[in-house]
């Protein structure tokens, strides 16, 4: 197992969210992980040292003046003697110190004085997120190196809002800690990937669009598949309401033609996975004001234009990848469409597979695709989306790496 024998800080600040700090304990240690656990003062209001010693099994260190802990520099022990430093959760105000270099408390401390990777999953309200004092920090911490899981978007625990803000959940924070301290060789060190994700969204005015029922979650486990390869990774998502994976860049988009000018300024690369569902069309001009509906009157007519084709157009550049793979998501006719799409889009691999409504693949946890190639068509099972993501990386560098076939 990856996190055998594994040191783990675990510093939980203060947030209603500090509750799910005690599954992931939980869920480290299932995976052999030791987790060295650290207490602030605002964190103690919601979760006890005791439910937290009992869990992780170790003493619980609260603060950096403690007699016993610190009559040998215990702080400067606690950030060097682990393997990796999560924090989870972290409040806005910790990443304020972070970000600031302050150092009035023990986790602060700890975090200033660690030469250990960081691994950060914040959780606040979404307003406190969104606020540009937050936005700055977390711009500032990502420049010095800091990795972030999260936040996702959902409602708050303590108020009911609707947002980003929630901290990601125990096991996607535990893969994320995985991937990170995996030292395993890693095939594709060295080479760049470009994955997009996601649907994208065309305006008809500021309040409507013409979208589709992609929820990301593929595009998101490939992009993260191939970073755990070792690729250095970019993903280029669509508007989602999933946490951005770890261990990468993402950049945001909304619309098709923002979508293939990020993908373009990123070539040249080695793989490029194109599983975003982008929208065909998109009106050709579209509404600076909402439409307003008038009684009695028609509704308004829209003039659609064709969206740029983003496969297309990467699979025949001339600073195309060694390996394109594109996505066929059909109802009807899914090897068919999917070898015609082989050819014209110039990709090495598309992976087709049948989203009619009864499939519950749209938006769904689960897929079942055909791989086609120019030798032939390998029919997979039905399974978890992140298996599907870690059997097309393996794939893709076997391909890139050793030449192979599927």
């Amino acid at each position: 197992m990856v996190l055998s024998e594994k040191r783990i800080l675990l510093i939980i600040s203060g947030g209603i969210a500090a509750y799910k700090s005690l599954d992931l304990i939980r869920r480290l240690r299932e995976r052999g992980a030791t987790v060295r656990p650290i207490l602030t003062q605002a964190a103690q209001e919601f979760i006890t040292p005791l439910a937290v010693g009992a869990l992780s099994a170790c003493h619980v260190y609260t603060d950096l003046f403690s007699r016993e802990d610190e009559q040998d520099v215990g702080h400067i022990r606690l950030a060097r003697e682990c393997d990796l430093v999560l924090v989870a959760p972290a409040t806005a105000d910790l990443m304020a110190k972070m970000a600031n270099g302050l150092a009035n408390d023990l986790a602060s401390t700890v975090l200033l004085a660690t030469e250990r990777p960081v691994l950060v999953a914040p959780a606040m309200n979404p307003k406190m997120w969104s606020h540009p004092a937050t936005r700055r920090n977390l711009a500032t911490l990502q420049a010095d190196g800091i990795r972030f899981i999260g936040p996702m978007a959902g409602e708050m625990a303590e108020s009911g809002e609707q947002g980003l803000g929630r901290m990601t959940e125990p096991l996607e924070i535990v893969a994320a800690v995985e991937a990170l301290l995996d030292d395993a060789p890693k095939p594709l060190s060295g080479r760049k990937a470009i994955v997009t994700s996601g649907p994208t969204h065309e305006p008809i005015d500021p309040v409507r669009y013409i979208a589709n029922r992609s929820s990301g979650r593929q595009g998101h486990a490939i992009a993260a598949a191939l970073a755990k390869l070792g690729a250095e990774v970019t993903l280029v998502s669509g508007p989602v309401t999933i946490a951005d994976p770890t261990g990468l860049r993402t950049i945001h988009v909304e619309r098709a033609e923002e979508m293939r000018d990020a993908v373009l300024s990123l070539l040249p690369a080695d793989i490029a996975v194109m599983v975003a569902a982008v929208a065909d069309w998109r009106v050709a001009s579209s509404s600076g004001q909402k439409i307003k509906k008038q009684p009695g009157d028609a509704p308004p007519a829209l003039l659609l234009t064709e969206n740029p084709d983003i496969l297309k157009t990467v699979g025949h550049h001339a600073q195309r990848p060694k390996i394109v793979v594109g996505f066929a998501a059909e109802t009807q006719n899914v090897e068919d469409n999917g070898r015609a799409k082989l050819t014209r889009k110039g990709a090495d691999l598309i992976v087709a597979n049948d989203v009619s409504p009864d499939t519950g693949i749209m938006g769904g946890t689960r897929n079942r695709v055909k791989i086609i190639s120019a030798t032939g068509i390998a029919d997979w099972p039905d399974m978890d989306k992140d298996e599907v993501a870690t059997r097309l990386a393996l794939l893709i560098a076997d391909r890139l790496v050793e030449g192979a076939k599927p």
